[in-house]
């Protein structure tokens, strides 16, 4: 009898970036004098590809993810060489989505699309940010508008037929009209997906160091861009399914659902986190020390937990609230051994200021005035969940019965 593979997803990380933008926190490097460390990186991925293929012999990859950095600033022949390495160590999935993020400035060369297109790569995420050259120029980003159009215009010469776009609302000066003009020039591109992120101010980024003296729009001010945006998306087809990422119907990122839905993942590279057989675990953020370890066969972690999946319960809800899919009763309490009255009863309390709302039989999905305060209601459910457990582990330390025939059942 032929086994049910089980899926999986791969994110191959290409920290290379031509320029740092102000507000990036993510590990990358300067692409300036780079090409010898590309190539010695792109064969320390390989290698690392090949190894940890042994412990997927079971699982088909149904999801491939090259993220950055600019991973399109490795150039199509190592892309290509990479390609081959998934495809030759791994089981694909027939209908794998394999997405490269890169930004418009280095994705306007149709030809070189093509290639990568018939090499796998069916899935595009451009990182435009703004359709505002001003605000671009703020932000470090080393492209105009014109040239994220011209970038749209190249991956469907190529054939690349899902396509998505990257946006920051609450930048520096920006208003409401200002916001809205980079919304609608953005759609009217056509993509198939839209990613619309409010900006965080992160530590150690020049924008943290610089936030003084720059005008960033006000909470209430995010709020109007972000619930405006909400309702013209979807006015023009593109379905909200989770905080910031609307798709047209089927288009959703499949990829980084996984995230959202406790999946299993394999990362790859420096910085680069995992979630595989009920192990969490990351690399050092650091290129040339995960080069040297995966060369020498030295160690490369930074991070390695066992998470048995009844040990996920808050994941599952901090997770889950984040998308319109939301939570479901009988999943987490099947999940988890534990009772969901208690987040439930927290989840209606937000459902009478319209903050939250029950989808089907049992289940429960924040508004998107709800996701606005998306922070306050998790925290409050996790900590209602937090007390059950304390509740249940005093009772079981006291040999109540009663309250462990609960947990096997799920049950409050």
């Amino acid at each position: 009898m032929k086994k049910t593979l089980k899926p999986l997803g791969l994110y191959l990380h290409i920290p290379f970036c031509k320029s740092k933008c102000i507000y990036c926190d993510f590990y990358s490097l300067p692409l300036a004098g780079a090409e010898e460390r590309m190539d010695r990186y792109t064969a320390a991925l390989c290698r690392q590809l090949a190894e940890t293929a042994l412990r997927t012999r079971l699982h088909q990859a149904d999801t491939v993810y090259f993220g950055g950095g600019t991973p399109s600033c490795l150039g199509e022949k190592r892309l290509r060489q990479l390609l081959r390495c998934v495809g030759k160590h791994y089981h694909i999935a027939r209908g794998a989505e394999i997405t490269l993020e890169a930004n418009p400035d280095s994705a306007g060369d149709w030809r070189t699309l093509r290639a990568l297109r018939r090499a796998g790569v069916n899935r595009l995420s451009l990182g435009v940010q703004s359709a505002d050259d001003g605000e671009l120029k703020l932000l470090g980003r080393p492209h105009t508008f014109a040239q994220a159009e011209e970038a749209v215009s190249a991956a469907r010469r190529a054939g690349i037929k899902n396509l998505s776009l990257d946006l920051i609302y609450g930048l520096p000066g920006q208003s409401l009209e200002l916001w809205q003009r980079t919304v609608e020039r953005a759609a009217a591109l056509e993509p198939e997906h839209l990613s619309c992120y409010g900006l965080k101010v992160e530590e150690g980024t020049p924008l943290w160091e610089r936030q003084g003296e720059l005008d960033l729009p006000d909470d209430d001010a995010q709020a109007d861009m972000y619930l405006w945006t909400v309702e013209r998306l979807a006015a023009m087809g593109y379905a909200q399914y989770e905080i910031s990422n609307f798709a047209r119907p089927g288009f959703e990122s499949r990829h980084n659902l996984k995230y959202w839905t406790l999946a299993e993942y394999a990362g790859f590279g420096p910085g680069a986190h995992s979630d595989l057989g009920d192990v969490r675990y990351s690399y050092v953020r650091d290129l040339d020390a995960y080069c040297r370890g995966v060369e020498e066969k030295g160690d490369i972690l930074d991070q390695n937990d066992f998470i048995p999946p009844r040990e996920r319960d808050t994941e599952y809800i901090m997770l889950g609230l984040r998308t319109a899919r939301g939570v479901s009763r009988r999943e987490f309490e099947y999940r988890c051994r534990l009772p969901f009255a208690p987040i439930e009863a927290v989840l209606e309390r937000f459902a009478a200021a319209g903050l939250a709302r029950r989808t089907g039989e049992d289940g429960w999905r924040l508004t998107p005035e709800g996701f606005l305060l998306s922070n306050q209601i998790i925290g409050q459910a996790l900590d209602a969940l937090g007390e059950e457990k304390l509740r249940r582990e005093q009772a079981a330390a006291r040999h109540d019965f009663r309250v462990r025939q609960d947990a096997a059942r799920g049950e409050s």
